[in-house]
Order: structure tokens, then C-alpha cells, then sequence
């Protein structure tokens, strides 16, 4: 099989795995009466990451080739899902413990698995002689078709409101993680025996952080991370809070709002092929910039729409989300690949996650959820809810729009434009 078909199917599958439950979750939640535990489920995705994908990344860097560990993760983090699944749907009163645990122990295994995966695709591109910056968005591009074709079929089959989500999410898992295992070989830097115990255990990527401008971009990446879980784990259950206002209640938007929310994933697979070029042309500055002020426009955007008369401008909320996501997170994994020793470049993967799904996304759950909980669910009234949406929107909107000027005025890059 073609190298660029067989990672192209690793994409596929290793964003299907996500798509499955990660917007959804929080309508689920909703139902099962753990509303108020919606941002530590969403953070607990940061949390794993603040050790785990630097953890599984120094592995891969030393001593198991990254495919099988990709392999063997994405076995363990299904089957923790699966056991969600079917405590979610036995139960006869879901309880937080039980349905956290199992869902935290998937989580474990499957957040380092998203740097793991950039580095097999990154290490066999290159094998190949092919230029990582050219030729991997194209390639990321079906790891959001997978993410959107696992969103709609969550919603097709009824399953935003159920656990049955998570089977399906364990179901992608175990394919992978057989898939995983027919890749190709992702060699282990064996010649350790005159380092010191800090190169042995793969630790040296932190020294990047003495590098201002590696410093810089790390603790950027940190703050612009506080942004990528809120419309995760609130736009579903803001835009299906609809329903309860007679008004709305039968649009289409508040009837199928995973399917309004994939609009977001599809603006991704067109922004994803715009990296290579925006990277080239401006520079890894001004596309955080973009992505940035993007993130503005998104929340923003959510607080002045609704699924009627105001549905457009959920939609251009969804356009601009692939912007504001994949210019960062992409765009960021590419620049940290290009900008690191080939001896750590998993390590600083892991590192890079750690800062963004990790620190900052954790911040950001646990912060979206402290002000959702106080402008919507200490209101009773359904249009006194969707008021208190639109102040935390604003709130959201108002952080991301320091971050960025804040970011324009600190961060120093000079690029010369490619021809």
C-alpha cells in the first residue's frame, strides 16, 4: 500500500476515535444528570496530558518503535471506553465515579497517542524523503473526515444523549490499534551509553525551554490552549438548550446539533490544506495571529447566534473554528518538528501537547465550567440560560483577544517568505 494511503488511513482512524463522543459528551452528561461535571471530564483529557505524552513520547525516543506503542495505547484506551460504554448503558442511575474512572483510564492512553501519531507520520514521510511541511496537512485532512464521519454517525444513529458513543469510539480503537502494528518502523536512539541520565530518559526537550523563543512559543501555545476544549465540551449541550424555548425548539439546528457543530471539522479539511502555504508565505507568527483572533470570532460569534433567524452566525462560527484550530494546533506541531534535534523530536511533541491539551486545556475546562455554572445553570428559566450562554461567550471571546494582542507585542520571529 502506498506510504502517504496507509498513513492517510492511520488519520482516518485516529480522529473517528475522538469524533465519536468528544462533542457530543457534554449532552450526555447533561442527561445523566452530571451536568456540573462536565469540565472535569473535558479536563481530564488536559490532565493526562500534562505527563503522558511527554511520558509515551520519551519511550518512543528510546526504546519501543512509536507504531507499536501507538498500538498498544489505542488498545488499552478502547477498552477502557468500551467498559464506559457499557456501565453508561447497564447502570440504573449513572453515577460519577464509576463512568470517570473508566473514561480517565481511556483518556490515559489515548492523548499521548495524538503526538505519537504526528511522529509515525512525520518519521515515515521522511523516510521517504518527503518534505513534512508539504506533504502531512494533506494527509491530516482525513483525520478530520474521520472525526467528522464518526460526529455524524453518533448523531444518525441517535447517540448523542447515550453512552453508546463511547462504544463506538472503542470500536475505531481496536481497529487501530491492530492497524498500528502494519506500519512502518520507527527507529529508537539506542546509543545511550556515554549520556547523561537526563538524555537517557529522553528529558532534553525541556531544555528547549531555555530558548526565549521556544520559551515563548510554549507558553503561548499554553494560553491559546485554554481555548480548544470549551466549544468541545459546552457547544453541544448551548446549542440543544434550544430546544426548551418554543421558539426553537423544532429548528434544525437544536434538533441535530452535532451535525451543525461538523460544519466546524469540514472548515478544518479546507484550512488544513492552507498550512503549507500560510506557513511559507507568513511565517509561524502571523498564522498563530490568525488562529488566534480566529478563536475571538468563534466564541463571539456563539454569543450572538441562535438556531433560527441567528443560524448563519453559528455557521460562520463553525467556518472560522478550522481556522482557529488548525492554524494553531497544526501549524504549531509543525514548527516544534522543524525547530527541534531529530534525536527528541517525540519528546518535544509531548511536550508541546503537554502545554496545550495539558496545562492549557485543563485551565480552560475547569475555568469554562466555574463560569458556565454561574451565568447559566444557577438559572432556572430557559431564556435566563441562554442569556447567561451568551455572557460566557463573550467572557471566552474577551480572553482569547488579550491573549492575542499580548502575542503580537512579546512573541519575536523572523521569517523570509519562501517563493
Amino acid at each position: 500500500m502506498n506510504m502517504k494511503l496507509r498513513l492517510i488511513v492511520m488519520n482516518f482512524l485516529q480522529y473517528a476515535i475522538w469524533g465519536s463522543y468528544l462533542t457530543s459528551m457534554g449532552t450526555f452528561l447533561v442527561g445523566a444528570g452530571l451536568s456540573s461535571n462536565i469540565g472535569i471530564f473535558y479536563a481530564t483529557q488536559g490532565i493526562v496530558s500534562l505527563f503522558m505524552p511527554a511520558i509515551i513520547g520519551i519511550i518512543a525516543d528510546r526504546w519501543v518503535q512509536a507504531q507499536r506503542l501507538l498500538g498498544v495505547c489505542h488498545g488499552l484506551a478502547a477498552l477502557f471506553m468500551i467498559g464506559a460504554s457499557y456501565y453508561g448503558s447497564t447502570a440504573a442511575t449513572v453515577e460519577f465515579g464509576p463512568l470517570f474512572t473508566l473514561y480517565a483510564l481511556s483518556m490515559l492512553f489515548y492523548m499521548p497517542t495524538i503526538a505519537l501519531s504526528n511522529s509515525v507520520a512525520y518519521t515515515a514521510l521522511k523516510s521517504k524523503g518527503l518534505d513534512t511541511v508539504k506533504h502531512f496537512p494533506p494527509i491530516r485532512v482525513f483525520g478530520t473526515v474521520g472525526f467528522i464521519c464518526a460526529m455524524l454517525l453518533t448523531d444518525v444513529l441517535g447517540w448523542q444523549s447515550t453512552s453508546n458513543q463511547f462504544m463506538l469510539s472503542g470500536i475505531f480503537g481496536i481497529i487501530l490499534a491492530i492497524y498500528a502494528f502494519t506500519l512502518p518502523n520507527c527507529p529508537v536512539q539506542k546509543n545511550v551509553a556515554k549520556q547523561s541520565l537526563v538524555d537517557a530518559l529522553g528529558l532534553r526537550a525541556f531544555s528547549l525551554f531555555k530558548q526565549k523563543k521556544m520559551a515563548l512559543f510554549f507558553i503561548f501555545s499554553m494560553l491559546m490552549g485554554v481555548s480548544l476544549q470549551i466549544t468541545n465540551g459546552f457547544a453541544n449541550p448551548f446549542i440543544t438548550s434550544f430546544q426548551e424555548i418554543a421558539e426553537y425548539a423544532n429548528t434544525f439546528g437544536a434538533q441535530h446539533a452535532n451535525m451543525l457543530i461538523s460544519l466546524s471539522q469540514v472548515s478544518e479539511t479546507l484550512c488544513i490544506l492552507l498550512i503549507p502555504f500560510c506557513l511559507r508565505k507568513f511565517g509561524i507568527k502571523k498564522v498563530m495571529l490568525i488562529a488566534m483572533f480566529a478563536w475571538v470570532l468563534r466564541f463571539g460569534l456563539f454569543g450572538l447566534g441562535n438556531p433560527g433567524g441567528g443560524v448563519w452566525l453559528f455557521i460562520l462560527s463553525m467556518i472560522v473554528y478550522g481556522v482557529a484550530f488548525d492554524f494553531f494546533n497544526i501549524s504549531g506541531s509543525l514548527f516544534v518538528d522543524n525547530e527541534t534535534d531529530e534525536n527528541i523530536r517525540s519528546s518535544a511533541q509531548g511536550v508541546f501537547m503537554m502545554m496545550t491539551n495539558g496545562i492549557g486545556a485543563t485551565i480552560g475546562t475547569l475555568g469554562a465550567q466555574a463560569i458556565v455554572d454561574k451565568f447559566v445553570y444557577s438559572q432556572t428559566e430557559p431564556v435566563a440560560q441562554i442569556a447567561g450562554w451568551s455572557s460566557a461567550w463573550y467572557i471566552f471571546a474577551a480572553y482569547a483577544l488579550v491573549v492575542a494582542v499580548v502575542f503580537a507585542i512579546c512573541f519575536k520571529y523572523k521569517h523570509t517568505a519562501e517563493k
